[in-house]
């Protein structure tokens, strides 16, 4: 169940949070990291293999948190997986939260840090991507990045996306409950609304990047998400839906020796490996 949110529990909810560092995540693997400092303090850590490819594609990781918590760490068990699967160069981004920083705030610092990295590495194929709060945030940024003219990207992995802060739902024992999410939009928007930091308030969806869109079928986001994926197809966009049934916000984290989440994982899989037109 999701911590009660408020702005005076946020500080001891945040204290709670202990991700994994790159060196624990990474174990034995033959997996390097470093941490760049971009100009104005921002840190994105970037993760590859020792022995990267030249050719390597790359991944751009936003975490999630409801707007409101958790950092650049979050989902390295994750990226470390995907980066000894298909051999990607990836970087995750430590963003400004709100709602010390609200909208435009973690938006732009998501950009920034995904221009820098695409600038650094000159990648073919590069994906943006994350789950709940970063799938939302990676939504933006795949906007920013048609209507700035870049960095182009090869697609975008929405796992469980915050898109809509409209979404508002009456449903008993969710990880992600609506009061916290209302909290998170709140923070975020500080009484504006913006189809950036609300991707599902885009009226225009066409250019975009190819989607791979996940939901659990009993999470407060299953409707935003499903009618975002059915947006994207309606303007063009090849866009991959998967809505697994009885599966709570963030599955795979909370459960990943889960039956759905190995279903949800080899579907990922084959989209990527799919996008980067990989045997197999």
């Amino acid at each position: 169940m999701t911590p009660e949110l408020s702005a005076s529990t946020l500080p001891a909810v945040r204290a709670a949070i202990r991700n994994l560092t790159p060196t624990e995540a990474i174990g034995d693997r033959d997996i390097v990291w470093a941490d760049h400092v971009l100009d104005g303090g921002m840190v994105v850590t970037v993760l590859r293999p020792r022995l990267a490819r030249p050719d390597a594609p790359g991944l751009y990781s936003i975490h999630g948190g409801g707007m409101v918590m958790d950092d650049r760490f979050a989902d390295l068990p994750r990226l470390v997986a995907l980066i000894e699967e298909f051999g990607f160069v990836a970087a995750t981004v430590e963003y400004r939260l709100a709602p010390e920083h609200p909208h435009p705030a973690p938006l732009e610092d998501c950009y920034a840090g995904l221009v820098w990295f695409a600038s650094a590495f000159g990648f073919e194929k590069l994906i943006v991507g994350g789950g709940s709060a970063g799938g939302g945030l990676s939504a933006g940024v795949a906007l920013l990045a048609r209507d700035r003219g870049g960095p182009a990207l090869a697609g975008q992995l929405l796992l469980c996306p915050m898109l809509d802060d409209r979404t508002s739902a009456d449903l008993p024992g969710l990880v992600w409950s609506r009061e916290a999410n209302d909290f998170g939009w709140r923070s975020l928007l500080n009484g504006r609304t913006s189809p950036y930091a609300a991707p599902a308030r885009m009226a225009d969806l066409g250019g975009l990047p190819p989607a791979f869109v996940e939901v659990g079928g009993a999470e407060l986001f299953r409707d935003e998400d499903v009618a975002y994926a059915q947006r994207l197809a309606q303007a063009g966009v090849p866009a991959e839906l998967h809505v697994w049934a009885d599966a709570h916000h963030g599955f795979d984290r909370f459960a990943p020796e889960s039956e759905v989440t190995r279903a949800a994982l080899a579907a990922r899989s084959s989209w990527l490996r799919r996008l980067l037109i990989l045997p197999g």
